[in-house]
């Protein structure tokens, strides 16, 4: 099978039905054609991002505007590939900006099309096992979640079990009671694709964001943790606390301007400095207005997260903190 699964014109319950197949067939990535323009919320792209576990890139025949590029991005695009005669245009360039310009592919071979999406996917992980705190046993802690952010289970990594992970796609760990390598699934069927893989603060623990087959645990729950220790109370904890994520935005963007980091937007805004980071606020105040006029209210919050995180470019360039917009705040009521 094709390290690129092609996905023009395909239903998304075929589509669904294929993709363990393609991902055990080494499948790296997935090409999406769609006529230009794009719609919001781009709903056949979103359909297969729902049932397809491989990055999904989408090609498009020619670009009219900056919103065909936003609308993909938003509903899940990997990337976008486009004709050359886009490279220069101005919703590139701004694209680029907001996005990362390597977000962005183009040709108008198809054979090329392909060399440069295998070139795309194929790209070696920017943390290596190596760089990882391991514990005394040489291993490595991966807690493993589905899509939806549900926890399925807890295992270890090797070096050999990382590595395989990263070629295969197919969730590899180490089996501490056999001590040997063990491809989740391989006896079961009940194997899990790898979506994304991250390292916590201090790289002594991994996260797994994986597309399960059946059952994650021997007893055939979903999940391992089922065992109730402490019950549910009647009062909802909040998932995300706001407070908590404005605040860790903020200190990234502090950070970089300490510390700036090649390819980054933030710093991007920063050098070009106040006028430019004005222009940037006017423009997203303007999006967002637009937005909140149409129908679906997944744009208008995009648009209010694009809005924040320009204002606190904006606050960091002039010395303001989250503690005195809170303060301001406090006495409007």
């Amino acid at each position: 099978m094709s390290k690129i699964v092609h996905l023009a014109g395909r239903d998304p319950d075929v589509l669904a039905k294929e993709a363990e197949s393609a991902v055990s067939s080494g499948a790296l990535c997935a090409l999406m054609d769609l006529e230009t323009p794009v719609t919001e919320g781009c709903p056949a792209l979103s359909a297969v991002k729902h049932v397809f576990p491989l990055p999904v890139y989408v090609r498009l025949p020619v670009l009219l505007h900056f919103d065909d590029l936003k609308f993909l991005l938003y509903a899940g695009a990997e990337g976008v590939v486009l004709p050359e005669t886009a490279a220069e245009s101005e919703a590139v360039r701004n694209a680029a900006e907001r996005f990362g310009k390597e977000r962005f592919l183009f040709t108008d071979e198809e054979k090329e099309a392909e060399e440069l999406l295998l070139a795309h996917c194929s790209v070696r992980p920017r943390i290596t096992f190596s760089e990882l705190k391991k514990n005394a046993d040489g291993l490595v802690p991966v807690i493993t979640e589905d899509e939806d952010g549900r926890v399925l289970m807890l295992a270890y990594m090797d070096e050999d079990a990382f590595d395989h992970t990263i070629d295969t796609r197919r969730m590899t760990y180490y089996s501490r009671s056999r001590k040997e390598r063990w491809v989740k699934g391989e006896t079961s069927g009940h194997y899990q694709y790898l979506i994304s893989l991250t390292a916590d603060c201090d790289k002594d623990t991994l996260l797994a964001r994986v597309h399960q087959v059946g059952a994650a645990c021997h007893t055939g729950s979903r999940s391992c943790f089922f065992n109730t220790v402490v019950p549910k109370t009647e009062h909802t904890v909040p998932t995300m606390e706001i407070g908590g994520i404005l605040t860790e935005v903020a200190e990234t963007v502090a950070d970089r301007k300490k510390h700036p980091k090649e390819g980054s937007y933030t710093n991007y805004l920063l050098e070009k400095g106040l006028d430019k980071i004005l222009k940037k606020v006017g423009e997203e105040n303007t999006e967002l207005i637009i937005a909140a006029k149409n129908q679906d209210p997944k744009e208008s919050v995009y648009e209010i997260a694009d809005y924040l995180y320009h204002l606190m470019v904006l606050m960091e360039v002039k010395g303001i903190s989250w503690n005195e917009i809170a303060e301001a705040l406090s006495g409007r009521h």
